[in-house]
């Protein structure tokens, strides 16, 4: 019995240390219009995620810049095992494209993307950060952002 609760609390141990490296300031809310995965789904390595953003601002934590449209284009992480949580991310990026859904995702404490133009050609990708999953967020919500995103016009 005695094993079995060491066990518990190392596993419990585990997972907040996982979540404290993972979490932050959100890097990114998004409005998504159309998402793009490159080559192509079967065999992904990068994404375009189409839409109108409000992304952190680099130089203060839990503050944005102005919203704007475009797309952001990543790269599968790094650490092999972030890639497979960050391709479930992809899929429900994909899921809430064309909705007008407003979603949050991405960790600041690992850089903020950058907007590209729509006629700009992709290049040097971003690395794509997790946080907390790709979070459905209230058109409701009062923060900044997302009241910057309902707002904008193109």
């Amino acid at each position: 019995m005695k094993a079995i609760r060491l066990v518990g609390a190392a596993l419990l141990a585990a997972a907040s240390v996982a979540v404290i490296h993972a979490s932050g300031p959100i890097a990114v809310y998004a409005r998504v219009d159309k998402v793009a995965i490159d080559p192509n789904p079967a065999a992904p390595g990068t994404i375009q995620i189409w839409g109108v953003f409000s992304v952190g601002n680099p130089k203060r934590m839990n503050d944005f810049q102005p919203v704007s449209r475009g797309y952001l284009y990543y790269k599968l992480p790094a650490r092999p095992d972030y890639r497979q949580l960050a391709l479930q991310e992809w899929e429900d990026l994909k899921g809430v494209a064309g909705t007008s859904q407003i979603v949050a995702f991405g960790s600041q404490f690992f850089g903020s993307p950058t907007v590209r133009q729509a006629d700009e050609a992709p290049r040097s990708p971003d690395e794509y950060s997790l946080n907390f999953g790709v979070r459905r967020i209230s058109a409701q919500n009062g923060a900044a952002p997302v009241r910057a995103i309902l707002d904008f016009k193109p």
